[in-house]
């Protein structure tokens, strides 16, 4: 027997004891055409248009690797020897499952926060870069501009290529961090200090991590150096980016806050100017000269932390410096539950390194940050489009985190826990074996 079903429009037909359905066909009418195909309206505006169609940072890192040179993209895109690092840091946030939970209104959620005193409209800042004007030439001023509009701090580092004021002009009703390296020369990180404070600066963050620079390979094969030295090469990979060029060339030359000469690799500049005997001495003699909260960059084990918690320092920064320094250090997104766990109570614990996605910051949170920091993601939106591109990778990311939120049903940022995240295993540590000589 064979079972007749409505057919919706449809002329039913029976093959070998099988009902099939066989499609009515017909010319479409025109104006039922154009209600179907919508023709995308063409922009004009080239640089809003390819920031528009990026819809992950990785797009915007696919239109900065376009449009700037290899060596220029590669200081940034690179890390230290094998990038082993940096690659560990991001694949530690793929392996990360989150764990929704259900029926919870977020038709509307809230991404503030706070952190370091203060308020942000979003849970990530942006970073501290060095040299940021050799990768776009708004530099700076775009990171700052672009940061104080979307209600999130901007930090302005040491090797900056725009000076405290000037950040302070281009961000000036938004909170602003400075990055202090301790250089050999003690009395300029003293001047930058107090530079910082009288420009109304309310967070200084005295960086650890650095003692000498970090293998960074990409830039010794690219020869990359300050000022940018002109090769057949160079020519060659400038040849399709004439944009690049034309916008360094025609604007002000180079200058830095902190350093006097700029002649030569960015290695050799850091190892002229960074001091590997700082101590905790040079923290001190730091906080007493600095009215605003204190935060100590580049934490990378519990032991450290606690001590700092001590010295009551206002927060810390887990980061291994985006993989730049010392390849194979510890990720900080794996640190950060103990850390949390064993100082959290007494300071703000931040992190950063490998953030990619909003989804990332949205994990970290979960797992006990206070806050995140983002690098290479801001200054890829600055390479493929000045401050305009840094608003967009700003965008994106405030997008994601909405979305990852209202995905997992809290509607603020406190409700998130580490019920809602585990941290997937792929690396785990060996049994250590002591003493084994004696065994």
């Amino acid at each position: 027997m064979v079972l007749l079903l409505p057919s919706w429009g449809r002329t039913p037909h029976v093959t070998k004891g099988k009902l099939m359905a066989k499609v009515q066909r017909q010319l479409p009418h025109p104006t039922e055409l154009f209600d179907l195909i919508k023709f995308k309206k063409l922009d004009l505006n080239l640089k809003r248009a390819r920031l528009s169609d990026a819809q992950t940072i990785d797009d915007l890192r696919k239109i900065a690797k376009r449009r700037t040179p290899a060596a220029a993209f590669d200081y940034t895109d690179g890390a230290a020897d094998d990038e082993i690092s940096m690659n560990r840091a991001r694949q530690a946030f793929k392996d990360v499952e989150f764990h929704p939970s259900i029926l919870n209104d977020v038709s509307n959620v809230d991404t503030s926060c706070e952190v370091f005193g203060g308020p942000s409209a979003l849970p990530f800042g942006i970073a501290p870069t060095g040299f940021t004007r050799l990768m776009q030439t708004e530099g700076e001023l775009a990171g700052a501009s672009a940061a104080g509009k979307a209600g999130i701090p901007f930090c302005l580092s040491t090797l900056g290529t725009t000076s405290i004021e000037d950040v302070k002009a281009a961000n000036p009703h938004g909170r602003n961090f400075f990055q202090l390296y301790v250089m050999r020369q003690r009395e300029i990180s003293y001047g930058l200090v107090k530079r910082a404070a009288e420009a109304g600066f309310d967070t200084l963050f005295f960086t650890v991590d650095t003692p000498i620079a970090g293998a960074r390979l990409r830039d010794k094969r690219n020869g990359f150096s300050i000022p940018p030295q002109i090769s057949l090469g160079t020519v060659a990979n400038a040849i399709p980016r004439p944009w690049w060029w034309v916008d360094f060339l025609t604007t002000p030359t180079l200058s830095f806050a902190s350093l006097s000469s700029t002649g030569g690799t960015v290695g050799e500049l850091l190892n002229s100017a960074m001091d590997p005997s700082i101590q905790f001495s040079d923290l001190e003699e730091i906080r007493s000269m600095w009215p605003g909260k204190l935060v100590v960059k580049g934490v990378q084990n519990v032991e450290d932390s606690k001590k700092l918690a001590d010295l009551g320092v206002d927060g810390i920064i887990l980061s291994n410096h985006g993989g730049r320094q010392l390849d194979r250090a510890p990720v900080p997104f794996w640190l950060l539950p103990e850390v949390v766990r064993e100082v959290g109570k007494d300071l703000d614990v931040t992190m950063d390194t490998g953030i990619m996605h909003g989804a990332d910051i949205v994990a970290a949170m979960a797992m006990g940050a206070k806050f995140t920091f983002i690098g290479r993601a801001y200054l890829y939106g600055l390479m493929a489009g000045g401050e305009a591109g840094v608003t967009r990778a700003i965008e994106i990311l405030a997008e994601q985190v909405r979305r990852t939120m209202q995905l997992l049903q809290v509607e603020t940022i406190d409700e998130l826990s580490p019920k809602h995240v585990t941290q997937l295993t792929r690396l785990a540590p060996r049994t250590q074996v002591h003493n084994l000589e004696h065994s």
